[in-house]
């Protein structure tokens, strides 16, 4: 059953699934959509762990139904336009780090982050591919959000020798 057509609804899951309007710059939107995490990191880095994960669930699981709106406003599975999933799995790449680490939270620690999560994001290891075929907005979001573990697993370990 087809979902029925709201043109606000339409508008507001565009800008919010394209970064408010960054994945249209047109090269690499998910490059310059991912640098909303290091603005994430900066603001969530202040937050108490009960905090961030309770902002941090809602605002992923909110993608999912964002993401897969969006797809069909622009008529695309997986429109490159569509960076709401890089910066979802900020929350995830920082997560480790801000929970675990005895280390002071600095400019190293979230530019490493955005590193090692554009590195995992593009080559896509298993199974981040494989989470790619999911239906929908899932689909769209499942692979950055397992790009973000491993991001976030090796950004912990990193941050203890930064």
């Amino acid at each position: 059953m087809s979902e029925p057509r709201n043109s606000n609804l339409d508008r507001l899951a565009v800008v919010l699934a394209t970064g408010l309007g960054v994945g249209f710059v047109p090269w690499a939107p998910g490059t310059f959509g991912s640098l909303w995490g290091i603005a994430l990191y900066w603001l969530i880095a202040k937050w108490t762990l009960p905090i961030v994960i309770t902002v941090a669930l809602p605002f992923i699981m909110l993608g999912i139904p964002i993401c897969t709106r969006a797809a069909r406003v622009l008529g695309k599975y997986d429109p490159g336009s569509v960076v709401y999933d890089e910066i979802s799995a900020f929350w995830i790449v920082y997560l480790p780090t801000l929970a675990f680490s005895t280390k002071p939270h600095n400019w190293t620690v979230a530019i490493a982050g955005f590193v090692l999560f554009r590195f995992f994001d593009i080559l896509k290891f298993w199974p981040c591919r494989r989470l790619e075929e999911l239906p929908d907005g899932l689909g769209i979001m499942s692979d950055d959000l397992a790009a973000g573990v491993y991001a976030g697993v090796i950004l912990f370990l990193v941050a203890q020798s930064i």
